[in-house]
């Protein structure tokens, strides 16, 4: 049981460090010029567990390229890291539904293994982190049973419909052949990088607030 636990924990970490990656950290900045004078305006992905399968960080991706739009039949790309929590029986994503897009396409039957997990709308900076985490050295003490390399998928929202807008939320459904069905808001990403503008009545430079 010890061993389990270990593991367990393990991978709950896990899963917050690759969630967390594909995050904008905020912090306060008011009247000062800081790494934070450009960021994106995040909104959390939403969290949820069912079963012994954990989500977190569910959303809409904001499209940063031609390739993608929240538009009407435009296509976007859905993020999130799914977590297996159980220690001896995987488990298989078996899809996604909405009723505001046409179909969601790269998240059919989708192997969860026992203490694995998947992410999906990962940067290609987060994708390179994970790749090293899978290549460092696994443990040998029996404490410590090993954690399955995460996987990487693309999941696509395709011919969206009226209402995918920044800011707002969008019910999905996520199908799991073990843990069953489980409906969760997903909200969609803010928006672009915005520009600061300085005039002669911002703030000093450094000034404390």
């Amino acid at each position: 049981m010890t061993a389990l636990n270990t593991s367990t924990r393990r991978v709950a970490t896990a899963v917050a460090l690759a969630a967390g990656a594909t995050l904008t950290l905020s912090a306060c900045g008011a009247g000062q010029i800081t790494q934070t004078s450009d960021q994106v305006a995040a909104i959390n992905g939403t969290n949820t567990d069912v079963g012994t399968i954990a989500l977190r960080n569910v959303h809409i991706i904001y499209p940063d390229s031609e390739e993608y739009s929240i538009e009407p039949g435009g296509t976007a790309l859905l993020g999130f890291t799914i977590a297996n929590l159980d220690g001896y029986r995987g488990d298989v994503l078996t899809g996604i539904e909405t009723e505001f897009a046409g179909s969601v396409t790269g998240a059919d039957d989708i192997e969860i293994p026992a203490l694995g997990s998947v992410v999906a709308g990962v940067s290609e900076e987060t994708t390179d982190l994970l790749e090293s985490v899978d290549e460092s050295p696994q443990p040998t003490s029996p404490e410590d049973t090993p954690i399955v390399p995460a996987a990487v998928e693309t999941v696509e929202l395709v011919d969206l419909k009226e209402g995918v807008r920044p800011g707002l939320t969008i019910p999905f459904t996520f199908s799991f052949q073990e843990a069953g069905d489980v409906t969760l808001a997903v909200p969609v990403d803010a928006g672009p990088v915005l520009e600061r503008h300085e005039s002669d009545l911002s703030p000093i430079v450094g000034e404390a607030h």
